[in-house]
């Protein structure tokens, strides 16, 4: 068995009375990620990381923004869509492990119910999912609460 790794990076500006969609669950906050979709830069990073590994090009590339079809779209459909694509190219997913990059709100209560989102999504065991969250200890764009920002690595196991 063979496997393959992929690594995505995503950031999005934070804007006053914009929802704030993170890991697939709506997170309560005064400010929310905005983007041509419904701006989860944690779900997109998933994706990007998905296709890399894949060699599948990237979220952009599948997804643009230029396309009003994704206007507003939920990211868990962009996930789901970016699994098939995966497991059309004989790839199972082994793990992810992602970390966001926030300011505020803290989201450490919000993480076991995005891990069930995501592995929900992509129809897999929630061990197979690791989130983390870390500041920038006041430092940066995300720092001054202007933008957040994700990481994420992912194993998949080519099954053919």
């Amino acid at each position: 068995m063979s496997f393959r790794i992929g690594f995505g990076y995503d950031v999005h500006q934070l804007r006053e009375s914009t929802d704030f969609w993170l890991g697939g669950i709506l997170v309560p906050h005064s400010k929310g990620a905005y983007g041509h979709s419904d701006a989860d830069v944690l779900l997109h990073v998933i994706c990007d990381a998905l296709l890399g590994a894949a060699d599948a090009r990237d979220i952009g590339f599948h997804f643009p923004d230029t396309d009003q079809t994704y206007k507003g779209i939920d990211s868990k459909i962009l996930l789901s869509k970016t699994m098939e694509i995966v497991r059309a190219k004989g790839y199972e997913l082994g793990n992810i492990d992602a970390t966001v990059c926030l300011q505020r709100p803290k989201i450490k209560d919000h993480i076991p119910l995005m891990k069930a989102k995501i592995a929900e999504v992509l129809g897999v065991s929630e061990n197979k999912v690791s989130v983390k969250a870390t500041t920038t200890e006041q430092l940066g764009f995300v720092g001054r609460e202007e933008g957040v920002s994700a990481y994420a690595v992912v194993l998949i196991e080519d099954i053919n």
